[in-house]
C-alpha cells in the first residue's frame, strides 16, 4: 500500500504546523524522520506533494487533494479507535430496545436524549412492537431489552423481568355511538353487535395475541394504539383502550367509557432483557427507566427467570 495512515497524519502536521521542524516536534519526532516519511511518499506516489520553493512548506494542488481526502480516513480511525476503546469499557456497540405501542413515546425519547450525552458510543436502534411481539423481539434476538411486555413470557426462560405498570383497561366508544344510549352495563351479547377495533399483534415467529373481541364480533385491525383512538373517536368501532392514553378525550367528551357487567381489566406489564446481557448501555436504562415519568414507570426488584 503506498498511502499509509502514517504518512498521512505527518502530511497534516506539516500542513497544520507550516513547515517539517514544527510537524516533527508536534510528533515527538526528529526532523529527518520526517522528511524522509514525505520523500517516500512522494517517490511511492510520483507526484510532488509539496511546494519547497519558499520557507514555509505548502501543499500543492495535489497534495491538497491528498490531505482533504485523506482526513475522511483518518477522521474514521479515530472514531473506530474511541469505539473499540469504548468497547473495552463494556459499553455495548449497539442496543436494540423495543417498546410497546400503548405507550407514549416522548418520555423515552427524552432519556435516549440524555444517554447519547454520555458519550457511550452505543448506537440505539428503536423498535415499536404490539402485545406478543414485544415478548417475540426479545426471544428472537430482535430486541436486548423490552418495555411493556405482557405477563406470561415465552416458555424456556433465558430472559430476566421487572415489574413496570399495571395499565387499567376501559371500554370506550364515540360521543354519537349508539351504544352511548344504551343502559348500562352493557352486555356481551349486545356489544357483539358492533365492530371492534383492534391492534394487530406484531409477533412473527410467536402466536400472535389477541384480547377484547367477542365472538361472532366484526374485527377492523389496525397498526398502531393512535390510529385506533382515532378510529374511535370516528365511531368506526368499540374496544379496550388503555386509561392513560385516553385521559384527554374523555375530559373532552370525544370518548365515552361504558362500563360492562365485568369490572374494568388491569394487566401487568414488565421490562425484560436476556439472560447473559450485562452492558453497560443496558444497565444504564436499567438504572434510568425507574426515574422516568414514562407512563409510571416504579422501581421493582428483579426476577430471574
Amino acid at each position: 500500500m503506498k498511502i499509509t495512515v502514517d504518512g498521512l497524519l505527518v502530511l497534516e502536521a506539516i500542513n497544520t504546523h507550516g513547515s517539517f521542524a514544527s510537524a516533527a516536534k508536534s510528533l515527538h519526532r526528529v526532523p529527518s524522520a520526517i522528511s524522509y516519511s514525505m520523500k517516500k511518499l512522494e517517490q511511492d506516489l510520483d507526484i510532488q506533494l509539496f511546494n519547497r520553493a519558499g520557507y514555509k512548506a505548502v501543499l500543492t494542488s495535489a497534495g491538497h487533494l491528498l490531505l482533504e481526502e485523506g482526513q475522511h480516513l483518518l477522521n474514521a480511525i479515530t472514531d473506530l479507535e474511541n469505539q473499540v476503546k469504548k468497547v473495552s469499557d463494556g459499553w455495548e456497540l449497539e442496543l436494540r430496545i423495543a417498546i410497546g405501542n400503548m405507550y407514549p413515546i416522548d418520555n423515552l425519547l427524552s432519556l435516549i436524549k440524555i444517554f447519547y450525552n454520555q458519550q457511550s458510543g452505543t448506537r440505539i436502534k428503536l423498535l415499536n412492537e404490539v402485545y406478543g411481539g414485544i415478548w417475540d423481539a426479545l426471544v428472537t434476538d430482535r430486541a436486548d431489552l423490552v418495555i411493556g411486555a405482557p405477563s406470561e413470557g415465552p416458555a424456556g426462560g433465558g430472559y430476566h423481568t421487572r415489574p413496570l405498570d399495571q395499565i387499567e383497561w376501559v371500554f370506550a366508544v364515540a360521543a354519537n355511538h349508539p351504544l352511548t344510549k344504551v343502559a348500562e352495563p352493557l352486555t356481551e351479547n349486545i356489544i357483539s353487535k358492533y365492530r371492534v377495533i383492534a391492534v394487530a399483534d406484531t409477533s412473527r415467529n410467536l402466536t400472535p395475541r389477541t384480547a377484547g373481541i367477542f365472538t361472532g364480533q366484526d374485527v377492523f385491525t389496525v397498526s398502531d394504539f393512535e390510529t385506533k383512538i382515532k378510529a374511535h373517536i370516528q365511531g368506526i368501532g368499540v374496544g379496550f383502550l388503555p386509561r392513560r392514553l385516553i385521559q384527554q378525550e374523555l375530559k373532552q367528551g370525544l370518548l365515552i367509557e361504558k362500563q360492562l357487567e365485568t369490572e374494568n381489566e388491569t394487566s401487568a406489564t414488565f421490562l425484560a432483557w436476556r439472560t447473559g446481557k450485562n452492558g453497560r448501555s443496558l444497565q444504564w436504562f436499567l438504572e434510568h427507566i425507574d426515574d422516568t415519568t414514562l407512563y409510571g414507570m416504579k422501581a421493582n426488584h428483579t426476577l430471574q427467570t
